[in-house]
This record gives structure tokens, C-alpha cells and sequence, in this order.
């Protein structure tokens, strides 16, 4: 049984791993290389459509505001985001996307499903139900853990 318990930790970790690296040589080699996965991660938070405040992409991807406003600084100036005072509270910051910005945040998601897709073709009908049964499991017992701390 303890043989498992390792067999499992090392494949989750050597998936997570291969994931980033796979993700990172994407970003590098594709027409948004000027980006880290870091950035296009901050894109993602941001979305496609309407704004969000600083707080709340701060909040989603567990940053302080500090480090959010320079990971912002550097994709404005890369022309990825465009940043503007609320009307109703000028103390509000929105940032959106700009059609460059989309268009990364576009290229990212088709790289999820292209990536999805082309691991799935291998698997029969049970397999995927099988796996997809799984992977609730593990997502719900990973958010149960972090929502104890």
C-alpha cells in the first residue's frame, strides 16, 4: 500500500511539473513569447470580457496588491492591459484586457483544450468517466484542505 501512496505522489507531482513546462515552452514558442506563464496566468484572472477591480484579481490568483500592481505595470507597458479609475469611486482601479490581451487569454484557453483533447483521445468512454470521477475527488479534497487553513 505505501508503494502506491508514493507511485501516486510522484505522478501527481511529475504531472503538475510536466504541465508548467509544457505550458511554459507554449507561451515561448508561440507569438506571445514576450510573457511569462505568470502573466498570461494574471490575463486568465483578469477575463475576457468587462473589467475586474485590483482586489479582486488580487484575491483570485492569492497575491498581495503589491505584487499584482507590478505584474500589471509590466503587461500595460507590454500593451496587454489597460487600467482606469471607477466612475462612481476614484479610488477604484479596473484593469481589463486589451484586443492583445484577448487575444493571449484566447490562445491560452485553446492551449487547455488542445492539451485536454489531445490526452483524452486515448481513453475509452469508461476511462474517461473514470478519470473524470477521479480528478472530482482529488479537486474537492484539495479545496477541502485549503479551506481549513
Amino acid at each position: 500500500m505505501e508503494e502506491k501512496m508514493k507511485e501516486i505522489n510522484n505522478m501527481l507531482v511529475e504531472i503538475y511539473d510536466d504541465i508548467n513546462r509544457i505550458e511554459e515552452y507554449s507561451i515561448k514558442q508561440g507569438a506571445f513569447r514576450d510573457i511569462s506563464i505568470t502573466e498570461i496566468h494574471t490575463i486568465a484572472a483578469v477575463g475576457m470580457y468587462g473589467s475586474k477591480t485590483m482586489s479582486e484579481i488580487a484575491q483570485a490568483l492569492e497575491i498581495t496588491m503589491g505584487t499584482l500592481t507590478i505584474a500589471v505595470d509590466k503587461l500595460i507597458k507590454k500593451g496587454y492591459m489597460e487600467r482606469s479609475r471607477s466612475n462612481t469611486d476614484r479610488r477604484i482601479v479596473n484593469v481589463s484586457l486589451t484586443k492583445r490581451g484577448k487575444l493571449a487569454y484566447r490562445v491560452h484557453e485553446k492551449f487547455h483544450l488542445d492539451m485536454v483533447r489531445a490526452i483524452m483521445k486515448d481513453f475509452t468512454p469508461q476511462e474517461e468517466e473514470i478519470l473524470l470521477v477521479g480528478l472530482r475527488k482529488l479537486n474537492q479534497h484539495l479545496k477541502d484542505i485549503y479551506s481549513k487553513r
